[in-house]
């Protein structure tokens, strides 16, 4: 499938964000990944952007992950699950994804543990914390991260990667950048005390990617800044 013209060109734009954002913060391009948020977005419109170079794909919900699948399976592309999963939900995800970035407490990690145990493999997983404290975040605490961790990474078919947050939705770009921040504390405290790296820091969306790599945000989840403004229900 050729590449959706305006896609491309997001996908750039985009793309130059997150490199100037690491030149201005002193790091190297290549360390920050982007993921594409593509909650509601059709299936075809996902295979357009993956035409046009996209390789990480995130979806929030798993009955979008199912619908899509037909039309995506194959194509070059790694699926990851961002949104709240329930344990109910855990033997559809797995169906179709690498990764689950929504890891939010031990009975989770149970539930997947034992799933993989039956299917005999393995899953990346990221622990979810909510560093906004907003209600309306999923995520442990940030004084629970680092317990949910150790318990997590005890998991053997869990390979725990990192950390990821939604961050705070405010004006006020300190407070933004300090929710991030905090997530990159956290997991430095983390990996200290589980004696092992924690590479992937997912945290930033289109609107303060910039804040999140100033932060060590080494993945960025984008949507609209690619696809535009959300399709609205009718």
């Amino acid at each position: 499938m050729p590449a959706d013209a305006d896609i491309r060109a997001n996908l750039a734009a985009v793309r130059a964000r997150v490199d100037a954002a690491c030149v201005a913060a002193g790091r190297a391009p290549d360390e920050v990944e982007v993921l594409l948020a593509t909650k509601t977005q059709p299936a075809a419109r996902i295979a357009e952007a993956i035409a046009a170079g996209a390789r990480l794909i995130g979806e929030n919900r798993v009955q979008e992950l199912a619908a899509k699948d037909a039309e995506l399976a194959g194509l070059p592309c790694e699926r990851h699950f961002i949104g709240h999963l329930q344990s109910n939900k855990v033997n559809q995800v797995l169906r179709y994804v690498s990764c689950v970035q929504s890891v939010d407490g031990a009975d989770l990690a149970d539930r997947l543990q034992r799933r993989l145990e039956t299917l005999d493999r393995t899953l990346d997983v990221l622990v979810q914390v909510n560093t906004s404290g907003e209600a309306s975040k999923s995520g442990v605490s940030p004084d629970e991260a680092v317990a949910v961790v150790q318990k997590v990474a005890t998991r053997d078919r869990l390979r725990v990667r990192g950390l990821m947050t939604v961050g705070l939705q405010s004006p006020d770009d300190a407070a933004v950048r300090a929710s991030y921040r905090e997530l990159r504390e956290v997991r430095d405290r983390a990996a200290d005390v589980i004696g092992a790296g924690l590479p992937v820091l997912s945290m930033g969306m289109s609107g303060d990617l910039e804040a999140a790599v100033a932060e060590g945000a080494t993945l960025v989840r984008v949507g609209s800044a690619v696809f535009g403004p959300r399709p609205q229900p009718d």
